[in-house]
C-alpha cells in the first residue's frame, strides 16, 4: 500500500560544538559561523547546546563549589556574571540579525542575567524565528544539582511552542527532559519536534532521546556541547588554574535525533566538533500517532489535566 503524500519536510541541523569558554563576543562568533554554515546548507533550524553561551559552569564541580564565602568561588562566579546573556542589552542582536537574513529558526542555550533581577543568572533557551527579537526564552525550571550554585530556578513563562514549516517544535534544557509535566506541558501545545539541549555527554543522551520520541510520538533532537580543560582560552582570567582543576574531557557530545517510533534516525555522535543534519518527515508523525497520541486520542482531560502556570516570575509587581 502507498503511502499517503505529504510534501511537509524539515531539515534541521545540530550544531555539536565546544564554547570559547566564558567568553561570550568570541563563542556568539562561533555561533553566528555555524548558522551560516546550516543556512547555506538548507537547514530550517539550527540546534545548540545548553548554556553554551558563554559556556557550562564546569568549575563548580571541580574546585570546590560548594565552600560558603570562597573568595576563589566569588571571583570565578563574578566572572561568569561578567559574560552572561542580557537581552536587553542586544547581547543577541546580530544573532538575530543574522538568522532573519538567513531565514532560518535558531534554538540556543544561553546564560541569561535579565535586567532589573540583580545578578542572579538563569540557563535558558531561546527561540529565534527570524523576526527582531527572540520568539521565546524558557529559563530552565531546576537547576541540576551543583548548577544551583550558579543558576536561579526559573519559571513556566517559556514553556511554549512554535510552528515551523506545518511543524511545531518546542524545546527543554537538561534535565527538565526528566520531567514529565513539563513535557506535557508542551505535548498539549501540538508539540510534534521536541528539542533537548544539554551542554553534552553520551550518557545523557543515548537512552531518554529515544524514550521521550517513543513517549510523545515525536521526532527528538538531542543536542550537546563539547568541552575539556584545554577548551579553557587565553581570555579566562583563571586560566591556569582551570586547566589544572579540569579533566581532560568535559563533556563529549552525544548529539543525536530520534524518530516518532522511537528509532535512530542519527545516531548520537561522540568528540567531533561539526554539524550533523537530518531531514525530518511530517508523514512520520502521522504514522506514528495512528495508535497513539498523547494528547489527543489517547488524553482523557476528564480525568487528568495539567495546569501551567505560564507568568513570568518578578520579586516586584506594581498595581497602579
Amino acid at each position: 500500500m502507498a503511502k499517503t503524500s505529504n510534501h511537509h519536510q524539515l531539515k534541521v541541523g545540530l550544531a555539536q560544538m565546544a564554547p570559547v569558554w566564558l567568553d561570550r563576543e568570541a563563542t556568539l562568533a562561533k555561533i553566528c559561523d555555524y548558522v551560516v554554515t546550516a543556512a547555506d546548507q538548507g537547514c530550517d533550524l539550527v540546534c545548540f547546546g545548553e548554556a553554551l553561551l558563554p559556556g557550562y559552569p564546569f568549575w563548580v564541580e571541580h574546585t570546590d563549589g560548594a565552600r560558603f564565602e570562597s573568595p576563589e568561588q566569588k571571583r570565578l562566579y563574578a566572572h561568569y556574571v561578567s559574560q552572561a546573556v542580557q537581552l536587553e542589552a542586544g547581547h543577541l542582536t546580530a544573532l538575530v540579525e543574522l538568522a532573519r537574513q538567513k531565514k532560518i529558526a535558531v534554538y540556543l542555550g544561553i546564560i541569561e542575567q535579565p535586567k532589573n533581577r540583580g545578578q542572579s543568572l538563569y540557563a535558558s533557551l531561546v527561540y529565534l524565528d527570524g523576526s527582531q527579537q527572540p520568539a521565546s526564552v524558557h529559563r530552565k525550571l531546576m537547576p541540576t544539582h551543583e548548577e544551583r550554585l550558579s543558576w536561579s530556578p526559573g519559571d513556566g513563562h517559556g514553556l511554549v511552542t512554535h510552528p515551523l514549516k506545518g511543524f511545531t517544535v518546542g524545546g527543554l534544557n537538561c534535565w527538565e527532559n526528566w520531567m514529565p509535566l513539563a513535557r506535557a506541558a508542551l505535548y498539549g501545545q501540538g508539540e510534534n519536534v521536541h528539542v533537548a539541549v544539554w551542554p553534552g555527554n553520551l550518557r545523557n543522551t543515548a537512552d531518554i532521546t529515544r524514550f521521550v520520541a517513543l513517549e510523545s510520538r515525536s521526532y527528538v533532537i538531542s543536542v550537546s556541547g563539547l568541552m575539556g580543560r584545554n577548551d579553557v582560552p587565553d581570555s579566562h582570567p583563571y586560566k591556569q588554574q582551570m586547566q589544572a582543576a579540569l579533566p581532560a574531557v568535559c563533556a563529549n557530545g552525544g548529539s543525536c535525533v530520534a524518530a516518532p517510533d522511537g528509532s535512530w534516525l542519527l545516531e548520537p555522535v561522540c568528540d567531533k566538533e561539526q554539524l550533523l543534519v537530518a531531514e525530518l518527515s511530517h508523514q512520520e508523525i502521522l504514522e506514528a500517532r495512528h495508535s497513539f497520541d498523547p494528547s489527543g486520542h489517547y488524553s482523557r482531560p476528564d480525568v487528568t489535566r495539567l495546569l501551567v502556570d505560564k507568568r513570568r516570575q518578578q520579586t516586584v509587581e506594581d498595581l497602579d
